[in-house]
């Protein structure tokens, strides 16, 4: 992770001084890359997990004793636990906040005494965005908040690159199974959904897509992919990918339809896209074939597998997405929080990430990598600032 590196060793180690930083992800190493930058910089950080199955363990441990970073996730906690440690890290009187989905932001709105010190917060997601936009549409946002999941530096290639090869890495990693001559149906065609349908026709799959928007299935056309309504591909698919943000997109009348054998994944934040609790409702018998891959036996003989309890696939049964990828992610989160001790007193409403943050991540990145590029000259400068080309 360079780019995280740079900002390491080139930001003031008191950028941070006297702050607590309360920081809700998937607890990874390219996560603890992060939080270590953050406490290198004078933080107080707390680490709480944003999903009850991505914690890698070892991780965890290791930031705890090797960096005397408080960490709150254990690989496979239940929701008990997993909202308990949400509320131990709203309790630390935190002044910046790092959200991946926004459960911590809403345990903060939904306890207000929690939040009197927070002077901002950013988010990761597009499903956390989604809230945070809801909470402001309600007029109850308490502090400003940046959508770092809205830089191009990180829809563009974590997303798209890192979601793409992610997502199949975790399937492939459940259950071995061959990509090539699949038909693979893949619900969305945001960004995720993009890059799953690229990497998948890649690997020789038989792709089709189903969406509700009519330009990003105008896209997905245009892209070379069948584009049907979910229900008419459930009879044709052999695997599901499910990448809307949005719930019970595959449901009770798609389970009839859909083949013997069939696989079922999701790549959105939430373990809602896949209405399981139909699902066992429509089984006569349920067994762990393998971990985190069940197989729900209807009560026709029909068999469908699903991975990793319908939660992110990526994470329950991979290890996410590339650290490559995530580098420039994280240094949006990073410089995000910068731009907050910089810029005080921003008002409590919903903010784009700066432009020039984009740009300097940007450059970071290609000169990491060794690549130069051009610059304008104070001739095309000119030029591209004139009306009048005479």
């Amino acid at each position: 992770m360079p780019v995280i590196r740079i900002l390491r060793e080139k930001e003031s180690p008191a950028l941070f001084k006297n702050l607590v930083i309360g920081a809700c992800l998937h607890i990874t190493t390219e996560t603890a890359n992060l939080v270590i930058t953050l406490k290198k910089c004078g933080a107080e950080v707390y680490l709480t997990a944003s999903n009850p199955l991505s914690t890698q363990d070892d991780v965890a441990a290791c930031l705890v004793k090797h960096y005397g970073i408080s960490v709150f996730g254990i690989k496979g906690e239940n929701t008990s636990t997993y909202s308990r440690h949400i509320k131990e890290v709203a309790s630390k009187n935190v002044h910046l906040v790092i959200d991946d989905g926004a459960d911590l932001i809403v345990f903060l709105h939904n306890n207000r005494s929690l939040s009197k010190n927070v002077i901002g917060a950013t988010e990761e997601t597009t499903t956390g965005i989604t809230r945070i936009k809801n909470i402001e549409k309600d007029g109850r946002l308490l502090f400003p908040v940046i959508g770092v999941n809205e830089a191009l530096t990180k829809y563009m290639f974590d997303n798209r690159y890192g979601t793409g090869q992610s997502t199949i890495d975790g399937i492939l990693r459940a259950t071995n199974t061959l990509i090539a001559g699949k038909t693979v149906v893949v619900c969305g065609y945001g960004w995720c959904g993009r890059g799953i349908a690229k990497n998948l026709k890649g690997l020789g799959a038989n792709v089709i897509v189903t969406e509700v928007s009519p330009l990003r299935a105008l896209e997905a056309v245009m892209d070379g992919f069948r584009v049907l309504p979910v229900e008419e591909a459930a009879c044709c698919g052999d695997i599901f990918i499910t990448a809307t943000g949005n719930a019970k997109v595959i449901s009770g009348n798609v389970f009839d339809r859909m083949k013997d054998g069939v696989i079922l994944a999701n790549a959105g934040h939430f373990n809602v896209e896949i209405d399981v609790e139909i699902l066992q409702k429509m089984a006569k018998k349920i067994s762990e074939v393998k971990p985190l891959v069940k197989e729900f036996t209807l009560k026709t003989g029909k068999r469908i597998y699903l991975l990793a309890e319908g939660r992110l696939v990526n994470l329950g049964c991979a290890e996410g997405h590339p650290s490559s990828v995530m580098d420039m992610s994280f240094a949006g989160q990073f410089l995000s929080l910068k731009y907050f001790v910089e810029n005080p007193g921003l008002t409590a409403k919903y903010h784009k990430v700066p432009d020039e943050i984009d740009n300097r991540i940007a450059l970071l990145k290609l000169n990491s990598m060794g690549i130069k590029i051009d610059a304008l000259t104070p001739y095309q400068k000119k030029y591209l600032n004139s009306w009048n080309l005479e």
